[in-house]
């Protein structure tokens, strides 16, 4: 057997055999036992990453010391410690792979204008891109939807399909899964996911497992099957791309012990908005989540991909769940090669990896607990994933939400107004509170999982054959996260009874979740908004945050299939489907909930449709095979450097515009700030970055009709993520963002909409302008911005745009009580200093109205986590200061602040090299 004797741990590589005879080298974890004793005890997923550090273990990128820290993690020690993570792999999503590979176009542009190679800014590892978040719900209710929005899909996104041609030949490891195969995460379940890979010749070969980072925050999906890894923002993953190690600090490990079994009408999506609700409460941002026990033995892959999937709205880093003999079934079912099973199962037998963990057999830093028997059928809303209602309280619960003035949960509206109806202005409707406009079936959380989609089919089939109806007034559609999903419901007979009800395929993507879900009729809309009416939206996916699904729909329910179809049919969420009847159908005959309900004995019957290993292997051989006419018919340029064409989707970024070999770093701090905005608690991504449509009179919709494009062409804020100039007019715009800077309504109520005040000398101060206009006055004037913000600053998804349209539009400092990990990390990589406050402090304790100056003084060395000053100059001239504590949390932070961000920093790295 060969050993590498030049690496620092050479006695650690081993020899595995597979069933099949076939042998294979790693670097064995055992073996380093016998160095570190503790390891034995290390949660699963440390373990994991630790093989990464000690395979890469160079005294170069990844020193014997990270090992040694790793290799003897404490539950309970301080976090002050990072470990550099090299990543197997990188995948993307195409609302965040464009501006990323804008990105790369823009690097190998100024590496060629320094009179180095291009090819130098070359993936380090295969990148593969899922293009699934470009598709809109234009089209739904017919046997035409799916062909109708996917044409429009490809008109409005030709130039954006263009570039992805030019970036699949520029670049050797760069790879496109085209439009209409479905979501990327479950195209990565399905498909990408490796379980082991190997490098080196033959006879030599090094196996690991599949690791990955994803530009999507749900990539956690993936940890269902055993898959390390987690989503992070397209800044953070070009650097991986590149060579750059995943830095992170070394987390907690929460244990969550799962025992006992569901009960029977319970589902997937019952189960996961419980553990969604009791991990919030947890406080688990920033850590591990590890499943283990009987009753995480007992649950299938899917219902596994399902829990990990939500993992960013229980705020963990990962949801995992170990390899065990339900993950080789999934590979099976899933049409994998005998060989890479064989190989994934010695593999981690070989790590003493394989199996889930009982009680006692791993130090946890702590350990939750659930009886899956207690789980009951649940909905989450109306603003926020982690509200978990049960489905016997839907009612009552929207009733007193109704009027409740809290603004983080109700909607402040008098109770009498809940009874009352609304007429559309054609006179063809009738429109009350909690009428449900949007019903949707939609990609992500749910339909990796055969169980709740065979169960919505069911609960269709016996709607239709009892004579129920879905009003055709409102928004159906099934959008499957794979191609697969439609296959198995017409094989086991279903998808015909969905489309009865108006659930006809409309899409393979990320739709309604994302706010994909195409506008209500202009009827719809004037009623809604002439009559403040909070309507609702039931939808099978993981957010529901406000105006993310509709800027126009107020209640965003999260449910599983079978009840999205079960409040289709109702009609509105005041309904209690536990009393009341669905509707009224056959010889007007009451229909209840339970006379439709399928059992789990009957969704079983039909699983063995859904697990067909040829119809997958069938399935994803047309990727290269057959991608479809329309991808077929986009025609990408040529050549190593991409030479920006006049468009409105793409542009040449500006992050490199006056690039230099060295930095130009001064000094850290910040010096005669002003105050660009005074936010609230949960002031989600969604609220920062631009997302969902473009409204004709916001910046970026009157920028897009200066250059001609009509607001019926605006497409959406997530298609043109590749061009700065749209996006940076829609950051801090979102229609639901209040800056607490703008004085109170005489009623209470805030202003809604990206506004501030003007804070610059001159007759217009204090004038009331958009965020963006503000922000192009204060840069002319060379003068500094900042924000403040509450609790949970930058939840939600993993969009880089937060931070860089946050960078272009001045801002230097995000001043906060606490922030999440992706947008925290992702405000240092542009070179924007996140800052927190300290215990009870908040900008609303100091008493800031908006006017104030400010300061953020450093003295001495920027290290990670130091304290900083916060120096407040007032109006009448006082003076406070106040210590912070800076969210600069690694030694590898400091060096991309200090080289501008870390996109700045790695291309650097690469010239010098």
């Amino acid at each position: 057997m060969p050993v590498e004797t030049a690496h620092p741990f050479a006695e650690t590589l081993d020899e595995f055999e597979t069933a099949s005879g076939r042998k294979g080298l790693f670097y064995s974890l055992p073996k380093l036992t016998e160095k570190f004793p503790g390891v034995k005890r290390l949660p699963v997923s440390l373990r994991i990453v630790l093989e990464a550090v000690l395979r890469h273990c160079d005294n170069k990128r990844v020193a014997p010391e990270h090992v040694k820290q790793l290799a003897t993690w404490q539950p309970h020690a301080p976090r002050n410690e990072e470990i550099p993570f090299v990543v197997a792999r990188v995948v993307l999503q195409d609302f965040t792979g464009v501006p990323l590979l804008a990105d790369l176009g823009a690097m190998r542009n100024a590496a060629a204008k320094l009179g180095r190679d291009p090819k130098l800014i070359e993936p380090l590892v295969p990148v593969d891109l899922v293009v699934d978040h470009s598709v809109m719900i234009d089209y739904f209710g017919s046997k035409k939807s799916l062909d109708l929005n996917m044409q429009l899909e490809f008109q409005r996104n030709r130039e954006r399909y263009e570039f992805m041609k030019w970036g699949m030949q520029a670049f050797d490891t760069f790879g496109v899964v085209p439009p209409g195969f479905g979501i990327v995460h479950q195209v990565n379940l399905e498909y990408l996911a490796r379980g082991v890979h190997k490098t080196g010749k033959k006879g030599a070969q090094v196996y690991y497992p599949d690791t990955l980072v994803g530009t999507d925050s749900h990539t956690t999906m993936i940890n269902g099957i055993g898959v390390v890894g987690w989503g992070v923002g397209g800044i953070e993953a070009e650097a991986g791309m590149l060579g750059q190690p995943v830095y992170f600090l070394t987390p907690d490990v929460v244990g969550f012990e799962l025992s006992g079994e569901l009960r029977e009408g319970v589902t997937a999506t019952d189960l996961v908005l419980t553990i969604t609700e009791i991990l919030r409460k947890q406080k688990v941002v920033g850590k591990f989540v590890e499943f283990f026990g009987e009753g995480t033995a007992s649950l299938s892959v899917p219902d596994r991909a399902t829990i990990g999937n939500m993992a960013p709205e229980y705020g963990a880093t990962m949801g995992f769940f170990p390899v065990d003999e339900r993950t080789l079934d999934y590979f099976r079912g899933t049409g994998r090669k005998k060989s890479e099973i064989e190989a994934l199962e010695a593999y981690f037998k070989a790590q003493e990896l394989f199996g889930v963990s009982r009680a006692g057999d791993i130090d946890y830093s702590a350990v939750v607990k659930l009886d899956l028997g207690s789980v009951v059928p649940s909905l989450a809303g109306p603003k926020r994933p982690q509200d978990r209602i049960e489905i016997t309280n839907l009612s009552s619960k929207f009733t007193e939400l109704f009027s409740d003035p809290n603004p983080a949960v109700g909607f402040n509206q008098p109770a009498e107004k809940l009874a009352k109806a609304f007429t559309t202005s054609d006179e063809q409707l009738q429109i009350h509170n909690g009428d449900v406009l949007i019903a949707a079936i939609t990609s992500c959380t749910n339909t990796s999982n055969p169980s709740v989609m065979l169960a919505a089919g069911l609960l269709a089939k016996k709607a239709v054959e009892a004579g129920l109806k879905v009003a055709p007034h409102i928004k159906t559609s099934l959008a499957p996260g794979s191609r697969i999903v439609t296959e198995y419901l017409t094989r086991a007979g279903l998808l015909p009874y969905l489309e009865k009800l108006g659930f006809n395929l409309a899409a393979y993507g990320c739709t309604t979740c994302i706010g994909n879900a195409g506008d209500l009729t202009p009827q719809l809309n004037e009623v809604i908004m002439t009559n403040e009416l909070v309507c609702a939206a039931v939808l099978s996916g993981n957010r529901n945050f406000e105006a993310r699904i509709h800027p126009n729909i107020k209640a965003n329910f999260l449910a599983s299939p079978p009840l999205v179809v079960a409040y289709a049919i109702a009609g509105n969420v005041t309904v209690d489907l536990m009393t009341q009847p669905l509707g009224m159908g056959k010889k007007g005959r009451p229909v209840y909930l339970g006379d439709v309900w399928p059992s789990s004995s009957e969704v079983q019957a039909l699983m063995n449709y859904a697990m067909d290993p040829s119809a997958f292997r069938d399935n994803y051989a047309q990727i290269a095979d057959k991608p479809g006419k329309l991808w077929e018919r986009i025609q990408g340029v040529s050549g190593q450097v991409y030479q920006w064409p006049e468009s409105s989707y793409i542009a040449q970024p500006p992050f490199f515009e006056h690039f230099e070999p060295k930095p130009a770093f001064t000094a850290a701090g910040v010096q005669g700030a002003k105050i660009m905005a005074l936010f609230g608690d949960s002031i989600t991504t969604d609220h920062i970055s631009p997302a969902g449509s473009i409204k004709p009179s916001s910046p970026a919709g009157q920028y897009l009709q200066g250059r001609g494009i009509q607001p019926v062409d605006f497409n959406s804020y997530g298609s043109r993520r590749g061009h700065h100039e749209v996006m940076m007019r829609g950051t801090f715009a979102n229609v639901r963002i209040k800056n607490l800077m703008i004085p109170a309504k005489p009623d209470g109520s805030r202003e809604e909409g990206g506004w501030t005040l003007l804070q610059l000398p001159g007759a217009a101060q204090g004038s009331k302008v958009f965020i963006y206009d503000a922000a192009m006055q204060y840069i002319a004037a060379k003068v500094p911005t900042v924000i403040f913000a509450g609790e949970e600053y930058g939840t939600g998804s993993s969009r880089d745009w937060a931070a860089k349209g946050t960078q272009l539009l001045g801002i230097k400092a995000v001043i906060a009580r606490s922030f999440e990990r992706i947008h925290r990390s992702n405000l240092v990589g542009m070179g924007v200093l996140p800052l927190q406050f300290k215990g009870t402090d908040s900008w609303g304790n100091l008493g800031l109205v908006g006017d104030e100056t400010i300061a953020i003084v450093i003295d001495g060395e920027l290290s990670p986590q130091r304290d900083v000053i916060l120096r407040i100059t007032k109006a009448d001239g006082s003076i406070e200061d106040l210590l912070l504590t800076l969210r600069i949390d690694t030694p590898i932070e400091v060096d991309y602040y200090r080289h501008g961000g870390i996109l700045p920093y790695v291309l650097r790295q690469l010239i010098k090299a």
